[in-house]
């Protein structure tokens, strides 16, 4: 890759990404290239289907065509200028005024690891266009829609990250890995599961923002069954009554971070470096997930993330958990069980 378009691309990677950078620090060179410009290539994406104040046919159209060049069906790429300056966050506008550049990306890589990278390109996307199709655009004010039912949100976080922790998979059993044939099912099954925990920490998290923009990716069937509807959860006093059910849906993501915990420990101790770039999420991951159980996620006003600098000390934690033995497992551990108390 040129000098030029790899910087572009890493610093794209830096001003798009608050948390998924530092993991990919720690991937492997094999494959760290070919994951971070898959993350740009699907944060472009992401990038036109959630654009504020679009149309609904317009953004749709823009989505596939992006997606038709990226594929190679067709060579017009096409004009995100004014995508651009209606983008409320300065980087994101940035991304969209370099998608040729991180298009171009993908020629630096061989013609399987391409495969590879559309093949998930092209679910993401399959995603991102039911959604818009579901919802329509990220505007404010308008009505509330919400998914159907659990089948509904569980399709929809296979398609936007359960199918990264697929491509995550095939990537290092093609370049760093290998493992046991009839072990590979599970390993891929957990993959998914990793994706899906980490999908389900965003949607658990952006409630209120989705709410709106009249989304609401809390199904409607079991809203229902604790006796409300989408518009109740734009009340913060109504968080006790939605906590049973906000409680249930943290117990599946904390289920699929032990499935994500359970992926780890079937990489080769050695990997030290793919061990690590798994289990900085998940450290996130759980800690994210105690704070949600905390706070009152209906409240706009009262944010919920995790901070740069937690960041900062999981990251050391873990660079000294991997040099001792059986670290990694007392650390993921330890810090799960500071969330269950």
């Amino acid at each position: 890759m040129s000098v030029l378009i790899n910087d572009k691309i890493d610093n794209l990677l830096k001003s798009t990404s608050r948390s998924f950078y530092p993991t990919l620090k720690y991937l492997p060179k094999k494959v760290r290239g070919q994951i971070g410009l898959l993350y740009l290539l699907a944060r472009v994406a992401d990038t036109i289907a959630d654009s504020k104040h679009g149309d609904t046919e317009e953004l749709l159209r823009l989505l596939h065509q992006y997606n038709d060049v990226v594929q190679g069906k067709s060579p017009k790429l096409p004009d995100f200028s004014n995508l651009a300056e209606i983008q409320d966050n300065p980087n994101e506008a940035e991304l969209l005024k370099n998608v040729r550049d991180v298009i171009e990306g993908l020629k630096e890589y061989s013609i399987d690891d391409r495969i590879r990278m559309l093949e998930c390109l092209d679910i993401i996307v399959g995603g991102q266009i039911l959604d818009l199709e579901r919802f329509g655009p990220a505007n404010e004010g308008g009505n509330i829609s919400a998914l159907k039912d659990n089948s509904e949100l569980d399709d929809y976080t296979f398609r936007v990250a359960g199918c990264v922790g697929v491509f995550w998979t095939k990537m290092s059993l093609a370049h760093i890995i290998s493992i046991p044939p009839e072990q590979e099912e599970e390993f891929f099954e957990k993959g998914v599961r990793f994706g899906k925990a980490l999908q389900m920490i965003n949607i658990l998290r952006d409630i209120p923002e989705d709410l709106r923009f009249g989304r609401c990716y809390i199904p409607s069937q079991t809203l229902s069954e604790h006796g409300l509807e989408p518009s109740d959860l734009l009340n913060p006093n109504n968080i006790e009554k939605f906590r049973p059910l906000y409680d249930e849906y943290l117990d599946l993501t904390n289920d699929h971070l032990d499935a994500a915990i359970e992926y780890i420990k079937m990489l080769p101790e050695t990997q030290f470096r793919l061990r690590a770039s798994c289990m900085l999420p998940v450290l996130i991951g759980q800690r994210t997930v105690t704070l949600l159980r905390d706070g009152n996620i209906l409240d706009s006003a009262d944010r919920i993330k995790v901070t740069r600098d937690e960041i900062k000390s999981y990251a050391r934690k873990l660079l000294r958990a991997l040099i001792i033995p059986g670290g990694v497992r007392r650390l993921l551990e330890k810090n799960k069980d500071s969330g269950n108390k």
